[in-house]
């Protein structure tokens, strides 16, 4: 792609052979040297066409040999040949068709060199040429070339007109170049000293919203006035095109407001555009305001813009107006795609009324399936199955009905746990010459589970699985957790891998129940290959599945893979909780990997999170048995100062941890805390310090701290037991 910083290099210079070289040594040094120009494909051919220019050469014959030589290097040897004879000029014409095949060759730096020399040469129609070339080049999708020509006739001091900026900026934003380019042919208006028209600043609008410059777009709109153009029905087309496209809706209302109050005439194009934009965000004021304005302006609405509305007015259930919106489409001749009579049936039946539904598709003489099979679904979830049976029956009478018809009875019935009427359905549904799909097949499994009957829903997946065919979602789900209820967790373990292969996700609860089982059954790699299948079907993984394994790793002998399993999750973008966390570190210590222990206890702390008391009980332990306190001094901080978790226990453990590690002056402030909580230190922890008060104590200082210790030892007992 062409950037400004390219395209304001130094143009190369075209290289004039300025000795003269007669005709036939020309040809002979090609002769002698073939291997010059290993593109020439045929020498022979070469040569002939020199013969054929040496005895008739003038513009036109030489156009008709460049346009007949489909080697690009061979027509630049001619063209050159031409150039170096006696009493032969280039014309406007031969400098065209030479720079129009390097362009289309893609050779654009010789190109820009012709280009150069035609302005040199002071060829009559020059400017002509360029303009032709820059249209030329741009019908034919040689964008790169247009804007180097147009580049060079600014160099060349041609100033183009303010139509051929436009249209080469139209080409730019219809093959979506990019903002680079569209902001060089800008700056080469500014240069030029062009002023831009509305279409120019419509062209730079519409590719600031595409390259997600939305407030600058927006600047730019506002700014339009005082470039001295005013906004027409395309600009603001675009504008609000481009801030609901960035989800910017109440901007566009605004924008929208502006044009009316500026009394602008919108186009046909622009009520097609936004009406259906508006319709699509449920913005259905702005969408009637705009039809009726549509309307005055003696523009006819389309079929889609009737079809939105109506679904729009379906939505906010304002069934009236979109019953009369219906009509006046008819009257106008205009057929109302399916859909429409779709969402007019549901809007009647959120509103709980079947039966307008029903006279509607009547009085409208509707005969096509999809509206019928809504009003079926209406009815089954309103719980009207006779009424949905009867009008099933009519729709078989008219031969309207399709497999999804009797499909949603089949599934009403499953889920109401009448499998038996289910299969004497699909038996009329056989009958009437359709053939069960796998909708049926999951209408069944469905509810041959909600029976219990798990081996018979088994049964009818292994002969969908023989179609090569799918469940959906809901029956999935029904039959894992079916099968797992059923302590079948083999049977759910292939169903699972098989919807897992067809990238099928499954619903958490069910997985979770799957990996509990399979946890529970000891097949731990099983587990951990379930999970990374989950991950890549979509299927979302809690942090209680992720337990559930993590648990079952660190209480069997592959707790050494735990780390690992670790790795996978992280991969995969999951969140360790206080569970997960609590595991790892009571399996470290199984494993007595203490800088591992100290690891997930510091960034678990950081994040926020608490040990359970069991949990952080063993890890003071095993660290103040190793000597280790310190690794965790920071988080202890937080521990200590933050939260109750700690208890008289973990207080002894770490006052006589850290004193053994020689931090006896945090061993001290652990114990006035402890004291300041009415604990007793355990026997170890208080002879500890007497003792080491009277083995260092020399000093008076620190006889005294000894002394106030055990006066408040004292004090303690005396209350906790009550003076006798």
């Amino acid at each position: 792609m062409l950037s400004p910083s390219t395209l304001s290099k130094t143009i190369p210079k075209w290289l004039i052979l300025k000795s003269f070289i007669s005709s036939v040594s020309c040809t002979n040094a090609i002769q002698i040297n073939p291997e010059i120009n290993q593109n020439t494909p045929n020498i022979t051919d070469f040569d002939a066409k020199i013969q054929s220019l040496r005895n008739k050469l003038c513009p036109d014959y030489l156009i008709k040999v460049l346009k007949s030589t489909s080697d690009i290097n061979s027509a630049v040897k001619l063209f050159k040949w031409a150039s170096l004879q006696r009493r032969f000029n280039h014309t406007d014409d031969t400098y065209y068709w030479i720079i129009f095949k390097l362009g289309m060759a893609e050779n654009v730096e010789e190109m820009e060199g012709f280009c150069q020399n035609m302005v040199k040469d002071r060829c009559p129609g020059v400017e002509d040429v360029l303009l032709s070339l820059v249209d030329a080049f741009v019908r034919n999708c040689r964008l790169n070339e247009a804007l180097r020509v147009l580049f060079n006739m600014n160099l060349a001091g041609i100033k183009p007109s303010i139509d051929l900026f436009n249209f080469v900026l139209g080409a730019l934003v219809e093959e979506k170049r990019g903002f680079q380019d569209v902001v060089f042919v800008y700056k080469e208006m500014v240069k030029a000293g062009v002023a831009p028209s509305i279409d120019t600043l419509n062209y730079l609008l519409e590719v600031l919203f595409e390259t997600d410059r939305v407030d600058s777009a927006l600047d730019q709109y506002r700014r339009i006035n005082k470039k001295g153009c005013i906004p027409n029905s395309r600009t603001f087309e675009i504008v609000i095109k481009g801030l609901i496209a960035k989800n910017r809706v109440d901007d566009s209302v605004t924008i929208l407001h502006e044009m009316l109050e500026l009394g602008c005439l919108p186009e046909l194009r622009f009520f097609r555009s936004t009406i259906l934009l508006f319709c699509g965000e449920d913005r259905l004021q702005q969408g009637i305001r705009l039809f009726r304005k549509m309307k005055d302006s003696n523009f006819t609405p389309d079929p889609f813009i009737y079809g939105a509305l109506i679904q729009c007015l379906c939505k906010h259930l304002r069934l009236d107006e979109a019953v009369n919106l219906l009509e006046e489409m008819m009257e106008s001749r205009l057929t109302p795609d399916n859909n429409v009579f779709v969402d007019i049936v549901n809007g009647f039946c959120k509103l709980g009324k079947i039966n307008e539904a029903i006279k509607l598709l009547e009085d409208k003489r509707v005969h096509v399936t999809s509206p019928h099979n809504a009003l079926l679904r209406c009815c089954c979830d309103a719980d009207k199955f006779f009424m949905a049976k009867g009008l099933l029956e009519k729709m078989s009478e008219r031969n309207i009905d399709d497999c999804d018809s009797w499909n949603i009875l089949i599934r009403w019935l499953c889920e109401k746990v009448g499998v038996m009427n289910a299969y004497e359905l699909l038996g009329r549904m056989i009958i009437s010459s359709l053939i069960p799909d796998c909708a049926t097949y999951s209408a069944l499994v469905a509810g041959n589970c909600r029976l219990s009957k798990y081996e018979d829903a088994l049964q009818l997946f292994l002969q969908l699985h023989a179609k090569f065919w799918i469940l959906d979602p809901a029956s999935y789900s029904e039959l894992i957790e079916g099968l797992c209820r059923g302590e079948k967790y083999l049977e759910a373990v292939k169903v699972f891998c098989y919807m897992s292969e067809n990238r099928c996700s499954l619903q958490s609860l069910s997985f979770n129940m799957l990996i509990e089982g399979v946890c529970n059954m000891g097949m731990l790699n099983e587990a951990v290959r379930l999970q990374l299948l989950a991950y890549n079907s979509g299927t979302s993984c809690s942090n209680a599945t992720c337990n559930y394994i993590m648990l079952g790793l660190s209480k069997s002998d592959k707790g050494k893979h735990m780390l690992a399993f670790l790795s996978q999750m992280l991969v995969q973008g999951t969140n360790l909780d206080m569970e997960a966390y609590c595991i790892l570190i009571q399996s470290m210590i199984a494993q007595k990997q203490i800088k591992d222990c100290t690891l997930f206890l510091n960034v678990m702390v950081n994040e926020g999170l608490v040990p359970d008391s069991d949990t952080l009980y063993k890890l003071l332990s095993c660290l103040a048995n190793h000597s280790q306190l310190y690794l965790i001094s920071l988080s202890l901080d937080k521990l200590v100062s933050d939260c109750e978790v700690l208890d008289s226990a973990m207080y002894n453990i770490l006052i006589n941890g850290l004193w053994k590690e020689g931090n006896k002056n945090e061993a001290h402030r652990l114990l006035d805390l402890m004291l300041e909580k009415g604990w007793v230190p355990d026997s170890m922890t208080h002879g500890l310090l007497i003792g080491s008060g009277n083995r260092e104590g020399t000093g008076k200082g620190k006889l005294t701290y000894v002394d106030s210790i055990k006066d408040s030892v004292s004090d303690i007992l005396v209350e906790g037991l009550g003076e006798t």
